[in-house]
């Protein structure tokens, strides 16, 4: 159990949570980013863009960055012993952009399944819709904080449903990847009540959406 972890606290603060997420997931669309079926993202109700091109926009962010490692230098030290914000800063957007060629490549020889992996570690079998991360790459003195979360729609095709600062052991310490969890488990419910778990299912929910 992480330290300061309280039950009680973590289970009202996860209701408040989901409370703000469900209306966030109110007619949400579905993007095909690459144009292939390979690589979808969710368009949530209210948001400017899908959440891929979001997600990489705040990664790119200086004062949204400062900002947020400045709300959690605490674990930014504790975790990976750095202190220096600006640092943190580089790093994240040099991690980001390369995070982004990797995950919008569509060469022939570009395959997803390197990339994303069983978002549980100790997931041995494949699921339907199941839910995965892809990490960040960068390797200067520490391991990459960045993450994107994602529901596996076939080999290879993958819908992205968001992405964090991971900076903590596990995503349940913090409200911000806790959130993350949330969206992915109500996305991978909605589309399983569509009948929406492969890149076809998928691609009949786009052209209802346009009905």
């Amino acid at each position: 159990m992480a330290q300061g972890y309280d039950p009680f606290v973590s289970k009202n603060k996860r209701r408040l949570v989901q409370s703000k997420t469900c209306s966030h997931l109110c007619n949400m669309k579905f993007e095909d980013i690459t144009g292939n079926g390979k690589l979808w993202a969710v368009h949530y109700d209210g948001d400017a863009d899908n959440i891929l091109t979001l997600t990489f926009r705040d990664w790119n962010d200086i004062d949204w960055l400062e900002e947020f490692f400045e709300k959690n230098i605490g674990d930014l030290s504790s975790y990976f012993h750095i202190t220096d914000i600006g640092k943190a800063i580089y790093d994240t957007i040099y991690d980001a952009n390369t995070l982004q060629c990797l995950v919008l490549d569509i060469s022939p020889d570009a395959n997803l399944d390197q990339l994303f992996r069983p978002l549980n570690n100790s997931r041995t079998a494949e699921l339907t819709l199941g839910k995965e991360k892809a990490k960040g790459k960068y390797n200067s003195g520490h391991s990459s904080w960045l993450r994107l979360y994602a529901l596996k729609l076939e080999p290879q095709s993958y819908l992205i449903t968001g992405g964090a600062i991971k900076l903590t052991q596990t995503m349940q310490e913090r409200q911000h990847t806790e959130i993350e969890l949330i969206k992915m488990e109500k996305v991978r419910n909605f589309l399983i009540q569509q009948g929406a778990v492969d890149i076809e299912g998928l691609k009949d929910l786009k052209e209802d959406e346009s009905n």
